[in-house]
């Protein structure tokens, strides 16, 4: 008990850093202060609250920032406090069966779930030569795919289609029949109607009784879907560290980059083919590299 109570108070900040507001345009606020880094938690006080906001990058030695939330509330001077620390995911045993928004805030009105660690949102992907090789399949439960399309253990596979084809149909049947330990399920800029269809529907008890929900849906601002897919690896991370093959789906890694891509033309880069910043081309390898087999486990998105 003592130990952790030593272990909150060193977290605890002794300096407040505190800057103010100087400009909003679209969903990118400016802001004179504080000192902080890219990636850094930020809160924005108004009338009522205050609003979680995350530095973007700079312009002109102000604060480029993107709330996580709505933009309505800010007023110019609105006071901007630095918390020191990026996002941080509270992972745990007890997220299996649970469904959770791009913040890991629960979704499904049932309390938080305690958590046994906290775990960086944004991990480096494991180095090359620490990484076990793919030696064995992993049964997928869809007799096409093992028969003609073998998946290895800690493989990475694409789902390619246009829409109304079925996609998350597929995922549903190999979340409910493939032999991992743990399915972990990002559904990124999806409509919010489709969620609930596809995890009563699609998924069904049985599928979401070992599975870990993240819905980040379409309405959400861009950083909160960016921010629900690294959620989403980081768990998957979290079960292979203690010793679980996890299955990690994401659908869809094209609206990962959609959101990327907002992001990167809010802070003024510049875009590229299609419309892609240049911050897409390293976003993406930097999420996808994190998977993968380890010592312990395996992912296999």
């Amino acid at each position: 008990m003592f130990s952790g109570l030593a272990q909150r108070i060193g977290a605890a900040p002794t300096i407040r850093r505190s800057g103010r507001v100087t400009k909003a345009v679209g969903i990118v606020i400016e802001s004179d202060g504080p000192p902080a880094q890219v990636g850094e938690r930020c809160e924005i006080s108004t009338g009522d609250g205050t609003i979680c906001a995350e530095v973007i990058g700079f312009r002109d030695e102000r604060l480029l920032l993107m709330p996580l939330g709505e933009t309505r509330r800010i007023a110019a001077g609105s006071i901007v406090t630095a918390s020191g620390r990026p996002m941080m995911v509270p992972a745990g045993e007890a997220m299996l069966g649970r469904i959770f928004d791009g913040l890991c805030e629960p979704l499904d009105g049932r309390p938080e779930p305690p958590a046994s660690a906290m775990l960086p949102a944004e991990a480096p992907p494991p180095p090359a030569m620490e990484r076990a090789r793919i030696t064995q399949p992993l049964p997928m439960g869809v007799r096409a795919i093992d028969g003609a399309l073998t998946c290895g253990r800690g493989q990475r596979i694409g789902i390619f289609a246009g829409s109304g084809v079925g996609k998350s149909t597929l995922l549903g049947m190999i979340a409910r029949n493939a032999a991992a330990d743990v399915n972990v399920i990002a559904l990124i800029g999806e409509r919010g109607r489709e969620v609930r269809e596809f995890v009563e529907e699609t998924l069904g008890e049985e599928g979401l009784a070992r599975s870990v929900i993240i819905a980040a849906t379409s309405d959400q601002p861009p950083l909160v879907r960016l921010r629900g897919a690294q959620v989403a690896t980081t768990i998957a991370e979290f079960f292979r560290d203690r010793g679980a093959d996890v299955l990690l789906m994401m659908d869809s890694i094209t609206r990962v980059a959609w959101a990327q891509r907002e992001v990167g033309l809010a802070a003024g880069e510049p875009p590229t083919r299609n419309g892609y910043t240049p911050s897409v081309f390293a976003e993406l390898p930097r999420l996808l590299e994190r998977t993968g087999m380890s010592a312990r486990g395996s992912i296999t998105a």
